[in-house]
């Protein structure tokens, strides 16, 4: 019976894993579609568009039951302040990327999975392995030999960058207390709810009729930041945020691919050598929850 407990176990927590690998990936696309979007109108309006899409899905899916059991549910006012830390992040990173290449936006930014595992420590008193530290130190160093950010200076986009990577660490850890109290569809209306609450008035004020094109890519940053929201949440259910912290670093892989499609921007020898320290840290994860459930299983 307890070996059945520990595979169910390890299969959750590898199940987190993945989930929150694929949420990375639908973010990294909706960034790359916003920063297409950000040279023509603002990010309150992306953020508008984007918060309508979803809940227009949640409805579809849900239907009216759904608004009602969220309008009853224990994490509204949780809810409430840590979509408002993520909308800051939000904002700070979409305006840098009007300055930044995505690839640049990507690397300082990944300041914050080792914020998310400081402060999983600090508030969730979640115990992180000495070997964890490492994954998160060895990801890190990846991202910054890929992209060498040293070179970048401390620009206003760069502050912009990591004051996102502040405010989204914090937005990950509240996300962890609320994701364990409420289905993950709640926690989407409630997101985007109070998204569309705080952008609603900017949003209006400065208004520009999109033509079909940009249409299609508000309408297509609403869906994947959907799916990427609910599946992130999943993810957040199954694993401690200290150990699915570093997988967030393999958006840095998507951000080059997509560069490159998109962009034509052609990705130099540092890159890949950063990408394999990226991957090497998300395998040590891996590799090390795989020995310690198999030691507590003998």
């Amino acid at each position: 019976m307890a070996d059945v407990v520990i595979l169910e176990s390890r299969e959750r927590v590898l199940a987190g894993i993945l989930f929150t690998a694929a949420a990375y990936f639908l973010f990294s696309a909706q960034d790359a579609s916003i920063k297409l979007l950000v040279a023509g109108m603002t990010v309150w309006q992306i953020m508008f568009v984007r918060s309508i899409t979803v809940l227009v899905a949640c409805g579809a899916v849900g239907g009216r039951r759904l608004f009602a059991d969220t309008i009853d549910s224990p994490i509204v006012r949780p809810m409430l302040v840590r979509s408002a830390f993520t909308l800051a992040a939000w904002l700070c990173y979409y305006n840098a990327a009007r300055s930044l290449q995505l690839a640049e936006l990507t690397t300082i930014y990944y300041a914050a999975p080792i914020i998310v595992t400081v402060l999983s420590v600090l508030i969730l008193g979640e115990t992180v392995p000495l070997l964890r530290w490492l994954a998160v130190f060895i990801g890190f160093v990846g991202v910054f030999i890929a992209c060498d950010p040293t070179r970048l200076g401390l620009s206003v986009p760069v502050l912009l960058v990591l004051a996102a990577a502040v405010l989204w660490g914090i937005a990950v850890v509240l996300l962890r207390k609320t994701a364990l109290q409420e289905r993950t569809t709640i926690q989407l209306v409630l997101n985007n709810f109070y998204f569309l609450l705080f952008s609603a008035v900017p949003a209006l004020l400065w208004w520009r009729m999109p033509d079909w094109r940009q249409l299609l890519l508000l309408v297509s940053v609403g869906a994947l930041g959907g799916v990427a929201q609910y599946v992130l949440f999943e993810g957040m259910k199954r694993a401690p945020v200290s150990i699915i912290a570093p997988f967030e670093y393999t958006s840095l892989v998507w951000a080059f691919a997509l560069g490159y499609a998109i962009w034509g921007d052609v990705p130099r020898t540092k890159v890949f050598m950063g990408a394999a320290l990226i991957i090497g840290a998300g395998l040590l994860i891996v590799g090390n929850e795989h020995f310690r459930r198999r030691e507590q299983a003998s």
